[in-house]
């Protein structure tokens, strides 16, 4: 028992306490996520964040993340638009090569309000007749997405607002949605690894919430299948802007 909390707590660099309430936090913002199309991940990284050390962060989310999108895009595989997906991995692995030559960091704050303001035209600004994307934005989408998730992380809203330019039905958005976003941060573990960060110390915690977070994606794929077609778009829509809006504000706090 004493062994399995030590691998649990990452030899003890958060309790028991603490790491029972992450695994369940993330059965329930991976079912967020299922059913209503993100969210979950942006408030898994929040609250992450005022319960683990600052330095483990990023890495840990985000392999945790890798585990939840990829068990969505599995649950949900003959969903995923394949074409979408081949060329947004193309331009997410460009965007992953050229933001390793950059040297000189925009402002948080900066960054914030240009990704806010994105995220808004692209959900509700005006769109051609066919809101299909054609493969260049497509490659676009993905570059553009990989090089700002090396300055502020969660990217999962940006992702959504290109996804949502394409005409889509529901299940077609949560799975390609979760398998750019699993292909996102698999990017991101490869790279964590590379640079020399230590996943042995918290895998009993991450294999943990991937688990609960499989579950929680189970059952809130039965729930979205439930969602009347119309009413999922509007929330969807509706929950991108409001995290569009939490950006607006945290840039406008830190003035």
């Amino acid at each position: 028992m004493d062994l399995l909390l030590q691998w649990l707590t990452a030899d003890g660099a958060v309790t028991t306490a603490t790491a029972t309430m992450l695994i369940v936090t993330s059965l329930f913002t991976s079912m967020m996520t299922a059913t209503l199309g993100i969210g979950g991940g942006v408030l898994l990284l929040a609250v992450m964040a005022g319960s683990m050390p600052i330095a483990s962060l990023i890495p840990v989310h985000g392999l945790v993340q890798l585990g939840s999108n990829g068990n969505r895009a599995l649950m949900t595989f003959r969903h995923i638009d394949w074409a979408m997906l081949r060329f947004f991995a193309l331009g997410a692995l460009l965007g992953a090569i050229a933001a390793s030559f950059i040297v000189v960091q925009l402002p948080l704050v900066v960054i914030q309000f240009a990704v806010a303001a994105f995220i808004l035209f692209l959900v509700w600004g005006s769109k051609p007749k066919t809101q299909n994307m054609k493969p260049a934005g497509r490659a676009l989408a993905g570059m553009i997405t990989t090089i700002v998730s090396m300055f502020v992380g969660a990217t999962g809203p940006l992702v959504a607002a290109f996804v949502h330019r394409n005409s889509y039905n529901k299940m077609q958005i949560t799975a390609t949605f979760a398998s750019c976003m699993t292909f996102q941060h698999g990017l991101k573990a490869f790279v964590f690894s590379f640079v020399g960060f230590s996943f042995s110390q918290w895998a009993g915690l991450m294999v943990a919430m991937i688990i609960s977070g499989a579950l929680g994606t189970f059952i809130g794929l039965k729930v979205l299948k439930r969602i009347p077609a119309q009413h999922f778009i509007k929330v969807f829509k509706w929950i991108v802007t409001l995290l569009a809006l939490r950006l607006l504000w945290q840039a406008i706090q830190s003035l």
